[in-house]
């Protein structure tokens, strides 16, 4: 297909390329300043000219984008300063070029018009100097009315050659199931159904061009709706749906299974799968943002931003580690380090963990009912049983018998006030018990 009457259905636009590292922009445009001079005075593609003057291909079509916009937009008889050139965007052009239009705009009056009606669409190119392919891929583009009216009045008048006009049959035949998926509710590029169906892409374009003009319009609706759309699964603006390169997921396939199956940290994922820690953490937040939400236990919207304040730091490896232990001791009872023990677990180590994560299990563990319903450790009752016995059943203080049963007394006092406050009372009552009877 000719620059003239070339399509601009999905458009895309060369990458923007920045300069190289530790390279700055003055050394940019020393390296390609003779690649940008054959670029601007001669109608070289890229390819030639990168390979004649010996420098990137990829680097080059950024350089020209970034810098020299101007000269790209000049290939499509686009005049513009270079100031302006940044604000004119290639994908908004749609339907014929100014300087298309001027160039065939004398053919096409000339198709349009009963002078020339004996002559065929080629006959009447060749009179004005132009290609007849090219003009009738003009006529079907952008004046399908033309051809018909042309058509019907030759008919009419005896003038038609029996040629077959319109989409041929092979045709339509051959580019139907593309068009059906492109009809589809699911958006797909035009690339993406032409190599499923097995068919030229350049080709599929062409027919949706002449032949399917309102899907064209409805498709081209559908991404201007997206524009600045960034969200995972959904199309953006370039008619693509945002997704890691199939190399990538070459590459992380294994750590993502890893990371979805095993309680292992993403930095052990990748030491062991042999992966950058810092690519893969980077490949987790950009496509995988799901996952980390499950593992950190926080709700994941996509699209939504995500609240990291919620989370929990622990390391899911650590979750698995006291998960056995925490089920044992949720449904026993026994205390923490008989079950830390159990485990080969550090008895500090697994309480400050139930402290932190399991708050209502730590509260609850270890506790006893005392006498008036109330919670004490378990440890704690036992080992002041005796004392809490003499305390309430006789008027003795409780520094004489903390003394005498060689317990520190500003422990078993808190024990006291903290977990036995009916102890506390009835001792009290009998005390004033015995005060009363010594008055009397």
């Amino acid at each position: 297909m000719t620059r003239d009457a070339r399509p601009y259905i999905e458009l895309e636009m060369p990458p923007t390329a920045e300069p190289a590292s530790g390279e700055g922009s003055s050394a940019a445009h020393e390296r390609y300043r003779a690649a940008v001079e054959l670029y601007g005075s001669s109608d070289l593609f890229l390819k030639e000219i990168s390979r004649r003057c010996g420098v990137s291909l990829s680097g080059l079509k950024g350089h020209i984008c970034k810098y020299h916009r101007h000269l790209m937009l000049a290939r499509y008889n686009i005049s513009c300063s270079k100031e302006k050139a940044s604000d004119i965007k290639l994908g908004q052009l749609r339907g014929q070029l100014p300087a298309t239009r001027t160039k065939y705009r004398e053919a096409i009056e000339a198709c349009d018009s009963m002078d020339y009606i004996e002559y065929n669409v080629s006959q009447i190119a060749r009179r004005f100097g132009l290609d007849g392919t090219n003009l009738g891929k003009q006529l079907r583009a952008h004046y399908p009315g033309v051809i018909e009216r042309r058509e019907e009045v030759r008919q009419r008048l005896g003038l038609s050659d029996n040629q077959q006009r319109g989409t041929r049959p092979f045709c339509k035949e051959q580019y139907a199931g593309a068009v059906e998926l492109l009809r589809a509710d699911r958006y797909i590029t035009v690339r993406e159904a032409a190599r499923r169906c097995d068919v030229p892409p350049a080709g599929l374009e062409q027919h949706l061009l002449f032949y399917h003009k309102d899907l064209v319009r409805k498709r081209i609706g559908i991404r201007e709706k997206a524009v600045r759309q960034q969200r995972k699964g959904e199309i953006t603006g370039r008619g693509t749906a945002p997704a890691p390169r199939p190399a990538t997921v070459e590459k992380y396939a294994e750590a993502l299974r890893l990371y979805r199956t095993t309680p292992l940290s993403a930095m052990q994922i990748a030491a062991r799968t042999k992966v950058s820690k810092k690519g893969f953490y980077q490949y987790l937040q950009t496509w995988h943002k799901d996952l980390i939400c499950r593992r950190k236990g926080i709700p994941y919207e996509e699209g939504a931003p995500v609240d990291w304040s919620k989370v929990r730091k622990y390391n899911p490896a650590t979750k698995a580690k006291y998960a056995g232990a925490i089920e044992r001791l949720r449904a026993s009872g026994l205390p923490m380090a008989a079950v830390a023990a159990e485990f080969g677990l550090s008895p500090d180590a697994f309480r400050q963990y139930l402290k932190e994560h399991e708050p209502e299990l730590h509260a609850r563990v270890g506790m006893t009912r005392t006498p008036d319903g109330g919670l004490a450790l378990r440890r704690s009752a036992e080992k002041y049983a005796e004392a809490i016995r003499l305390y309430e059943t006789t008027p003795e203080s409780l520094w004489y018998i903390a003394r005498r049963l060689g317990f520190k007394y500003n422990d078993l006092r808190n024990f006291v006030r903290r977990s036995r406050p009916d102890a506390m009372a009835r001792h009290e009552a009998l005390v004033a018990a015995a005060h009363g009877s010594d008055e009397k």
